[in-house]
């Protein structure tokens, strides 16, 4: 081979892509090679490769870029329930792509970044419009069939989707630096099985990491890249790191003494491309190549890192003498097409929430369309930008007299000198000084978007008071738009009534943010104390509930569109601390309820609001995540009755935050989180929505009583519309493992069916459920397993409202007693509190760690020997750790020499010790103290061995921590036989 060949095998798009790439790799020098690992691949002319780029924005459409067609959000895409439609979203999305390659291909790349599979956990995550599902095997389905729009049907990819975020990563606040506790259960049962379908499908061919710790380690080097998803897909799968990630496992998270050290643990451990410095790869290529000289990774590390970009790069096919998409140019952006796409989608996911029968409308003769969003689409950061925004007002509008009021409060900021004023047009750097007057330049629409933020809108230029970053206050910003928001302030109550305002954004290592103050020329500008700061009077100009409640007294029916600003309280680095409508939106939407009775209630948000006032619930909710440009004809669609209300929801709504575990919880499973789980009674529970039409549902069956792994259960019932009107239903199937050895869900999502009906219409819908898909994880056994149980099976048309049920029997495994001849590791526990997991060293493994004392494990099950049941006839049933026998004929005991003499403890960290118990953490009869010895640091592990007290039989086995250690494993041993046994 020389770089001279004329058709170079690489070249020649007839044979295998593997061939192909390792005939490239095979011509590039080691510094070329290293070219391609970050964002910005550079471009090897001598070989005709071109610059590329990783990391196109396309969460909901594409992103950054200038218009292009603005999708629902993809919480609200969740809602529609969908897949199908949600796979056409994502081949509009490719096709707008391409049109922007096809002009810029350096500008934007193929590489896509979505869809996001991180399951919704918890509703106060700020990025929870990201996400499809708290249901993790719904959001694997939902973000498969978006990766298999963007992907492309063809042998050549439109464009290659990339997953995101691996993994548990579900809070903002000091995300960086936070770990998330993943139990194995967690881990494999919600955690993997979203990231899993998208990839094991081949639909997404790349994965970001996240930039969170889990279990003490950094995702960025976690041993579960190479271990664990990359064995789910059978081609290669390409990892990105996330923006500026990198460098934190160096700076922020100080896992690595340095950059090199941390560059080239994150290749070993299978991340292929850096994000890092933007457009500027000059450092970390730097650092890769000092990583190279050390020692630290040798050109084989960099060689399976390049294959996966090239890989990548071919599968686009970037080499092919043709392009098949040649063709798709800028007509596709914001085509017809797309915009009824984007209808369709809108209207999909439109939930109807509550409705007394005031919906739908009658076209009755006077409308008043109030609230913040009443005549405004907004944006959130991954939104491409609007080319055009139909309006809740002006799509009303359309069909009815409209009454409209935005319903916030008109102010002036008196201060000693003067008023707050705006100088300047809109078009022009308005600054803000004190000056008399009080006309429409010293006045301020003040919007209440919850979290105590709060922005301040110029009603003589209808910008948006900013406190930059050089210190000075202006009055010349849209509105939140950027990565850092500094158009929102607190207000605080000082000395004399008075009220001062305090940037919410804060400057990088500062407590909090900087204090709205009045220099020497009468300029607002940002001062860094409070006793700099200036005060001020509120004056009410207007009340915007008196206006909207006047107005809503004159017509027919008021609509009142309340909810979120994307990018205030809740958003990417801000999760939120409640789940409450913004104050002064929940008093807007009381006052108009007073004026008129006939009030609907909508909102467009983000994520759940605790909207559960019982002596005023309007008598009609429906919800929307931020529905795209065609919300508002989306929404006059349903409000009048011309679609069916086709949403449910994709995540439980609570009646309060306080119903929720602590938000750096990762366990659903011990912390009762999510649908799965949750005991309480939730304001609107996972799956709820209803229709215009009303259903029945008859004829559940299961086509056989009895089935074993490797099976397929058929489920089928009759679903009867027996309204006047068409309607659509979404079918659920649910299932409950009644008995077993481990705490199971109370209910678990196995199938949905989206089913159009005529009046009176019936309709036979069935399901099949793999038994293997029952599978749950076994800390016993270390695998997924079929317990032998019954099933329940359940359809409904919500986790909280089902209708029919039946059962199946499952002649799954039965799991025997924990065998302690192997070492026990202490992250099989079964159950735990006051203990976090930990990482064992850098590279692998797991611990379980205590920082202080009372924490405590339980390995249930153990079987210490000494005691062989004779049976005359008997079955032993295990039920919950214990032991039930169940005897026809009986059972005799025998009596033999304890099995285990010794018990030997793995452990690191400081001086502590461990009890042993038996039965209670607390008061169980102790088997043994271990008094743990410092150690060199948590990686560096010492065995600790001592007597164990007599013990026989199946037990519980409890360890609780007396103080801060690290326990890796338990090894027990006869000292009879000299060794383990």
């Amino acid at each position: 081979m020389n770089d001279l060949d004329t058709s170079p095998a690489f070249r020649d798009p007839g044979l295998p892509r593997e061939k192909r790439v390792a005939d490239l790799l095979s011509r590039l020098t080691l510094d070329e090679k290293i070219g391609l690992l970050h964002q910005y691949h550079r471009p090897v002319e001598r070989l005709g490769m071109g610059p590329f780029k990783t990391g196109t924005e396309a969460l909901h459409g594409l992103a950054w870029l200038g218009e292009a067609t603005v999708f629902p959000q993809v919480v609200a895409l969740g809602a529609t329930w969908n897949p199908a439609l949600v796979e056409q979203v994502g081949a509009a999305v490719a096709d707008e792509v391409l049109a922007f390659n096809h002009d810029d291909p350096v500008k934007v790349g193929r590489n896509v970044w979505a869809p996001t599979v991180n399951p919704l956990r918890d509703p106060r995550w700020g990025r929870n419009e990201e996400g499809y599902s708290e249901d993790a095997w719904m959001t694997g389905l939902m973000g498969a069939a978006y990766a298999r729009g963007l992907k492309g049907e063809g042998p050549v990819w439109k464009t290659a989707p990339t997953v995101k975020h691996f993994l548990a990563y579900g809070n903002e606040a000091d995300r960086c630096t936070t770990s998330s506790n993943m139990p194995p259960r967690v881990l494999r049962e919600y955690e993997f099985a979203a990231h899993r379908p998208a990839l094991a499908s081949g639909d997404a061919v790349a994965v970001m990491l996240s930039y969170n710790l889990v279990n003490g380690r950094p995702a960025h080097v976690t041993p579960l890249v190479n271990d664990e998803l990359r064995t789910w897909a059978e081609d290669e799968v390409f990892v990105v790191s996330d923006a500026y990630a990198p460098n934190n496992l160096a700076q922020l998270q100080g896992y690595f003494e340095d950059l090199p050290t941390a560059y080239a643990a994150a290749v070993k451990a299978g991340l292929d491309s850096f994000t890092q410095d933007d457009d500027r790869p000059g450092e970390v290529l730097a650092h890769l190549r000092a990583a190279l000289e050390r020692g630290l990774l040798d050109e084989a590390d960099v060689d399976t890192a390049v294959r996966r970009n090239l890989s990548v790069r071919f599968g686009l096919g970037e080499f092919d003498p043709e392009d098949p998409y040649a063709g798709i140019g800028r007509e596709a952006v914001n085509s017809e097409a797309h915009r009824a796409l984007a209808r369709e989608a809108a209207t999909q996911s439109i939930t109807l929430l509550r409705n007394d029968g005031i919906l739908p409308l009658a076209a009755p003769g006077k409308i008043a369309v109030v609230g913040p969003l009443a005549d405004v689409q907004m944006q959130d950061w991954y939104s491409g930008t609007l080319p055009y925004a139909v309006t809740a007002r002006a799509a009303i509008g359309e069909r009815a007299e409209v009454l409209h009021a935005e319903g916030v409060d008109r102010i002036r900021l008196r201060h000693k000198t003067g008023y707050v004023t705006v100088e300047g047009d809109a078009e022009g750097d308005a600054e803000v000084v004190v000056a008399d007057g009080t006309g429409a330049a010293a006045q301020f629409d003040l919007l209440d978007w919850g979290g105590l933020s709060y922005l301040l809108r110029s009603v003589a230029t209808g910008k948006v008071l900013n406190g930059t970053k050089d210190g000075r206050v202006t009055a010349d910003s849209h509105g939140p738009h950027e990565f850092d928001v500094t158009e929102t302030f607190r207000i605080a109550e000082i000395e004399g009534g008075k009220v001062a305002f305090r940037q919410i954004h804060k400057p990088e290592g500062a407590a909090g943010g900087k204090w709205i103050g009045v220099g020497d020329d009468g300029r607002l500008t940002l001062v860094a104390d409070l006793a700099d700061a200036a005060a001020f009077d509120f004056e009410f100009v207007v009340k915007g509930h008196d206006e909207a409640a006047a107005l809503a007294a004159e017509a027919d029916v008021a609509v009142v569109v309340l909810g979120d600003h994307p990018l205030v309280n809740g958003r990417e680095t801000e999760d939120r601390t409640d789940l409450f409508l913004p104050q002064s939106q929940e008093y807007l939407l009381r006052r108009v309820m007073k004026a008129n009775p006939n009030t609907i209630l909508v909102m467009s948000s983000s994520y759940p609001f605790a909207v559960n006032w019982d002596a005023t619930r309007p008598p009609a909710v429906l919800w929307s995540g931020h529905g795209g440009q065609e919300w508002g004809n989306a929404l006059a669609d349903v409000l009048f009755g011309d679609r069916d209300p086709e949403g449910r929801l994709p995540q439980t709504w609570y009646t309060d935050a306080a119903e929720l575990p602590a938000m750096l919880d990762y366990d659903i499973v011990a912390s009762d989180a999510t649908y799965l789980y949750y005991l309480g009674q939730p304001l609107h529970p996972f799956g709820h929505g209803l229709s215009y039409a009303a259903f029945k549902y008859a004829n559940l069956a299961v086509d056989r009583e009895q089935a074993r792994p490797g099976d397929e259960l058929r489920v089928t019932v009759d679903v009867t519309n027996t309204a006047d009107r068409d309607g659509v239903e979404v079918v659920q199937l649910y299932s409950h493992q009644c008995g077993s050895r481990v705490k199971q869900p109370l209910r678990q999502l196995r199938g949905f069916d989206k089913v159009r009906l005529a009046a009176g219409e019936t309709r036979t819908v069935a399901f099949t459920v793999a038994v293997d898909d029952l599978a749950h994880w076994d800390n016993v056994t270390g695998r997924m397993i079929v317990e032998k149980s019954r099933q329940r099976l359940m359809v409904g048309r919500s986790a909280a409202d089902i209708l029919l049920s039946a059962s199946v029997r499952v002649d799954g495994e039965v799991v025997g007693p924990r065998d302690l001849s192997e070492p026990l590791r202490a992250t099989t526990n079964d159950a735990y509190a006051g203990v976090e997991w930990r990482d064992e060293d850098r590279t692998g493994g797991d611990v379980i760690a205590a920082e202080e004392a009372g924490g405590w494990i339980m390995l249930g099950d153990c079987d210490f020997g000494g005691v062989e049941q004779r049976r005359s006839g008997g079955v032993e049933q295990r039920r919950g750790g214990g032991v039930e026998q169940r005897r026809s004929g009986g059972t005799e005991p025998r009596h033999g020499a304890p099995r285990y003499t010794t018990v030997t403890a793995r452990v690191a960290g400081r001086p502590s010790q461990l009890q042993l118990r038996v039965d209670d953490p607390l008061d169980g009869d102790v088997l043994a103290k271990i008094d743990t010895p410092a150690t060199g640091g948590v990686y560096d592990y010492e065995d600790v061995t001592v007597d164990l007290g007599p013990v026989e039989g199946v037990k519980d086995l409890y360890v609780t921590f007396e103080g801060p250690v690290r326990l890796a494993s338990l090894g027990f041993s006869s000292a009879l036989s000299g060794g383990e046994s």
